[in-house]
């Protein structure tokens, strides 16, 4: 029998025969849990020696059940099978639902290219893959491990990624002088275990500045308004809007009049208020009329859909009345929103920034710059385009027109 030497070689039974070749020590593993997995059984590892390799079913009851030994050949730099029995007694019925050998690294190496295409593949996305290709559902757990350890193997480690981000901010300013990146550094425990937290600058309504914050708290927000008004805004009158977060009130309320009236004025998200007021009555009915009155752009408008509001249930403007009518309202905002009702300008930056976040924070910072960068580029050249097109129509009606003058003897 010809020998075969491959990573993973198999024959075209999809069998192991004695003598088979394998490149290594890895891809005879390899092999045997691919080949486990396929045919819905498990082995246990007998013997594993720096130069020998033997595995038995883990339903093993005599010389007559699968095993196999594979061996080091020196001579030939290869390993190679010595002793197999192919003979299965067990079925799949002994097997669980999950699989022993179908761990964390084995999914990953199934899922790689689903993440590579899309960062942000949910741990249900790979569950199904998983039970797509080898026919079991695992835990999601072992998912989402699988998952983190593919993203750090491509994107580098976690802890390595916080120590690399210095560095590669040091490069960024260094190149781009007028950038601004501010650091903010404390201790955190786990128990007695001491963990990293470094904080920086949000997306918020444009793509101006960033923050990556440990979780949605007061102390977060208040890190980026503080330097967004000391680098980003600079003058009087700004508008911020937000959703109602208690985290955002407060690190309004403790920014020492930066963001307050006539330096800023802090209003509310329409759609946000929309869905509290449903999460509050679970009144669909009244969602559209809620929204309306905030639309509405004189004072008269708003006092007539806001009586409507209130004949269908004082418990409904009791609850709109607890919200200042300059947060939400545009007939009483003096002008200081613009139209802008929503942060629904964010879901774009989100769409641009899709999967960033699953990264480790180097490759996240890196990720949002050059996204970023990209995107500022296309526009410009968009903006640009639509320029040169109205000047060329410009031209060609002035050059009709004056045709046309030339024509009628006026000039």
């Amino acid at each position: 029998m010809s020998a075969v030497l491959a990573e993973v070689p198999y024959v075209a039974n999809r069998e192991f025969v004695v003598r088979m070749e394998f490149s290594s020590r890895k891809a005879v593993i390899k092999a045997m849990k691919e080949y486990t997995l396929r045919r819905s059984v498990d082995y246990r590892v007998y013997e594993s020696e720096p130069l020998t390799f033997y595995v038995k079913c883990t339903q093993y009851r005599s010389a007559r059940d699968w095993l196999i030994r594979v061996s080091m050949i020196s001579r030939k730099y290869c390993w190679v099978i010595r002793r197999y029995n192919d003979n299965h007694t067990c079925t799949r019925a002994t097997m669980s639902q999950d699989h022993s050998k179908l761990n964390s690294n084995t999914i990953a190496e199934a899922i790689k290219l689903l993440v590579e295409v899309d960062l942000s593949l949910k741990v249900k996305s790979v569950i199904a893959e998983v039970q797509s290709k080898f026919n079991y559902t695992v835990s999601y757990r072992k998912a989402w491990l699988a998952k983190q350890k593919l993203v750090e193997k491509i994107f580098g480690g976690w802890e390595a990624s916080y120590e690399a981000l210095p560095i590669w901010f040091e490069a960024m300013c260094h190149k781009e002088p007028s950038a601004i990146v501010h650091f903010e550094t404390m201790p955190a425990y786990q128990g007695d275990d001491l963990v990293i937290d470094i904080r920086y600058g949000n997306n918020n309504i444009v793509p101006i500045a960033f923050a990556i914050v440990e979780e949605e708290t007061s102390d977060a927000w208040l890190f980026f308004l503080s330097n967004l008004s000391q680098h980003v805004v600079t003058r009087d009158g700004v508008k911020l809007i937000s959703d109602r977060h208690e985290s955002i009130n407060t690190a309004v309320e403790r920014s020492n009049g930066a963001w307050s009236p006539p330096r800023a004025f802090h209003m509310f998200c329409i759609r946000h208020i929309e869905s509290n007021f449903f999460r509050k009555f679970k009144a669909p009915y009244l969602q559209k009329l809620v929204v309306n009155i905030g639309y509405l752009r004189t004072v008269r408008e708003y006092e007539v859909r806001y009586q409507r509001l209130r004949e269908r249930g004082e418990a409904y403007t009791n609850w709109l009345d607890r919200i200042p009518r300059e947060q939400y309202a545009l007939a009483f905002d003096d002008g200081y929103r613009w139209g802008h009702m929503t942060t629904n300008l964010v879901e774009y930056i989100n769409s641009v920034l899709k999967g960033a976040r699953n990264l480790p924070v180097t490759a996240l910072v890196k990720a949002i710059f050059y996204r970023l960068n990209e995107l500022f580029t296309r526009k410009r050249a968009e903006a640009e385009a639509r320029i040169n097109a109205s000047y060329v129509f410009s031209e060609h009606v002035t050059s009709k027109i004056h045709a046309n003058q030339l024509a009628s003897g006026n000039i």
